[in-house]
């Protein structure tokens, strides 16, 4: 009896789709989600391909069920697969992703109430204005009382009667279809000469990628939302993803995105609902959802007809997955354009090197924004020697600083100090025996939050309330905060100006989208004077009344042994920077610094983003460091140190010797022990011409991890750490 295999594929870190029998009758198609034993278990899985069985004498077992949730469309196949082989992990790890929104909870059905067309036995005015209501309107009962202005009873007494009925109607799936004849914001000459090499290249169909590179403030959005309308304009079945870096950025986007072409796009990402997840997902994968702004993982979606991938900020460094699957999102949208045959467009003020070297050797297309939208320009930058001129004992803000606060909030203008480090203070210890305090099972020092009174750890989340005494040698009142953070600003901003209208802006004050969008706003509307943010609040955002920006801390990012330190550093503060002056009014930024004499000062200094690019990328190509080389990491690690020092040094022993690669380690972590697991580090360099993800797949088939010994591979990391 003739039988079809098929290949399913579960999100689970199993090496390959496993084979099941398909039952008669069932008919599964390649990309049909179904439900398959495994063990005891009934998981969901994807088809991924499907056989003659004939002949075969291996018993296998056998489709549970079909599931009616939308197939995945083949080329998100062909995508998670190429992704997993890419970033050496296992398949159902990016399919797991994938399927998050298939998984989530669907939207309860909301009960309606409904006129039947029969008519009261005994009108009353109550009645009958509940009647003109539902006539204007589909309510559920509660709200159909409050909008009448009558008691519940009332409605139930209609229901009873008959004259009215309650429904329950499904949520919509369908996403409200862009509106392609508005037209958007008028375009200076540059703005325009860019849409127009944009909407070329578009049309001539197929894998393109374009590197919209433009200063701070120069109308980058509104240059790829032409782009974006012409995609959909090209096919009606044509779907566009925009990412961005920081959920804090969504809200503006999705905005601009609404006024430009009448209708929201869907969003996607962590701080949305189960149920708009789900309706998110679904509409994605059967077309009824155009445009769709989201961060990284909204590249996992099943798109059925991707057109335009839009990467929004294409440096920022968030766009890197660092736990699970790890991947780099940057990356993986020109690889999934290339598997879509749709178009990409890396937008950002300051491109990362891998971005503009390839601009520079023709395999992106290159168009340049040099200069700010209407009468805007980019600011004055001033360096301020902290040798010079320091702050007073126990103060972060210089002199200088200090006295253009004063002068910008005394002119009615609002003042932005950056500081990319959250919390009151990076360090608490005992002035009695020196102890740091630091989270159980892990080197990472506990911050202080003057706000909420707790040291919190910010790499693994564990918090405690502030101790009266030093845990290690018990001595009272020991314990002192040393270095500032947001909150220790705020605190002395607010005792300089105590008049002043003052907020933080960082992921402990704004915990989700809906914050974020308050804040902005508050903002953009001159409610706050001084606004004290980390790097949440550094990027994106158009604040019109902001002419002044202080970072309190410039050589922060430059400290520790990050190859990138300096690149991420001058893109950072440029963007930091790039928040002053956007309007119609000068705008001006002073970076503290002991360190003024250093390249990426000077160059921030001079904005003069060229030279500084040419000197790093010469560096890195004597090192043979990315863009020029390639780069991955082995984190290994375990609870126990002997045997993982005996395992590393097996693991060292079994690297394959290959020309062009170098295997560095294995070495100490910089961070040691993380939740009670010590940890070990091999760096790998490849030449360009090496498949660097084949020998690590190699390499990995050497070894197997003993016991509770984990080992995770980093293809082209970002942490050091």
């Amino acid at each position: 009896m003739t039988r079809r295999i098929a290949s399913i594929l579960l999100p689970m870190p199993l090496p390959e789709a496993f084979d099941y029998e398909e039952p008669e009758g069932m008919d599964l198609m390649v990309g049909d989600q179904v439900a398959a034993p495994l063990g005891p278990r009934l998981l969901r899985g994807v088809v991924t391909a499907l056989r003659d069985g004939t002949g075969g004498n291996r018993p296998l077992k056998v489709v549970d069920s079909k599931l009616d949730d939308p197939p995945l469309p083949q080329r998100a196949i062909d995508f998670i697969q190429w992704a997993a082989r890419y970033s050496v992990d296992s398949p159902g790890s990016p399919l797991a992703i994938t399927l998050r929104g298939a998984r989530a909870q669907k939207a309860k059905p909301e009960k309606v109430v409904e006129a039947t067309g029969a008519a009261p036995a005994r009108p009353t005015a109550a009645r009958t204005k509940v009647l003109e209501t539902v006539a204007a309107q589909r309510l559920s009962p509660p709200d159909l009382a409050r909008a009448a202005g009558v008691s519940s009873g009332v409605i139930k007494g209609l229901v009873d009667e008959g004259v009215l009925a309650v429904r329950l109607i499904e949520a919509p799936v369908a996403f409200d279809p862009p509106d392609l004849a508005r037209e958007g914001h008028p375009l200076n000459p540059s703005q325009d000469a860019a849409a127009k090499a944009l909407v070329s290249m578009i049309g001539e169909g197929g894998f393109n990628v374009a590197l919209l590179d433009g200063v701070t403030g120069s109308g980058k959005t509104e240059v790829y939302l032409e782009a974006v309308a012409a995609a959909l304009a090209a096919d009606p079945d044509a779907q566009v993803l925009i990412l961005l870096p920081e959920i804090a950025l969504t809200q503006a986007v999705i905005a601009r995105v609404a006024a430009r072409f009448g209708s929201a796009p869907a969003e996607w990402h962590s701080d949305i609902t189960p149920p708009a997840r789900r309706r998110v997902w679904e509409a994605v994968a059967t077309n009824q959802c155009r445009i769709v702004i989201g961060a990284r993982s909204a590249l996992f979606l099943p798109f059925a007809k991707l057109a335009l991938i839009v990467v929004d900020e294409e440096h920022d460094a968030s766009y890197k997955q660092e736990e699970g699957f790890i991947y780099q999102a940057r990356d993986l949208a020109v690889a999934r354009g290339k598997i879509e045959e749709a178009a990409v467009i890396l937008a950002s003020a300051t491109p990362s090197l891998e971005s503009l070297r390839n601009a520079e050797t023709g395999r992106y297309r290159w168009l340049r924004l040099t200069s700010r939208h209407g009468v805007a320009v980019l600011p004055d930058i001033t360096l301020v020697d902290m040798r010079e001129t320091p702050p007073d004992t126990g103060r972060w803000l210089s002199p200088p600083l200090v006295k253009a606060m004063g002068e910008t909030w005394a002119r009615g203008e609002q003042t932005l100090l950056f500081l990319n480090r959250r919390g009151y203070a990076p360090l608490v210890l005992c002035k009695a025996c020196g102890e740091r305090m630091t989270s159980p099972d892990t080197d990472s020092w506990l911050v202080e939050h003057r706000y909420s009174g707790r040291l919190v750890c910010h790499l693994t989340g564990f918090s405690m309330p502030k101790p009266l005494a030093c845990p290690h040698c018990g001595a009272k009142d020991s314990l002192t905060s040393i270095g500032p953070g947001v909150e220790r600003v705020e605190e002395e901003a607010r005792g300089l100006f105590p008049d002043a209208r003052i907020a933080i802006f960082s992921s402990d004050t704004v915990w989700d989208a809906r914050e974020a969008k308050r804040l902005i706003q508050a903002m953009e509307e001159g409610q706050i004077d001084i606004l004290v943010a980390t790097q949440a609040a550094a990027k994106g955002h158009n604040f019109p009344g902001l002419t002044l920006v202080g970072v309190v801390d410039a050589d922060l990012g430059l400290r520790g042994g990050d190859l990138r330190a300096a690149e991420r550093t001058y893109q950072l503060l440029a963007q930091a920077t790039g928040r002053a002056g956007r309007k119609d009014r000068p705008g001006r930024a002073m970076l503290q610094t002991y360190a003024p004499e250093h390249p990426v000062m000077q160059a921030l200094k001079a904005q003069d983003r060229d030279a500084f690019t040419t000197a790093e990328l010469e560096e890195r190509e004597i090192a043979g460091l990315p863009p020029y080389g390639r780069l991955a990491a082995l984190i290994v690690s375990g609870p126990d140190a002997v045997q993982l020092e005996a395992f590393v040094e097996r693991m060292a022993q079994t690297a394959p010797n290959a020309e062009g690669v170098a295997v560095y380690g294995p070495a100490d972590a910089p961070l040691g022990l993380i939740r009670g697991r010590r940890r070990k580090r091999f760096l790998i360099r490849a030449d360009r011409t090496v498949d660097l993800s084949a020998y690590l797949a190699a390499w990995r088939a050497r070894f197997r991890p003993p016991g509770m010994i984990r080992v995770a591979i980093d293809v082209d990391p970002y942490s050091f750490l």
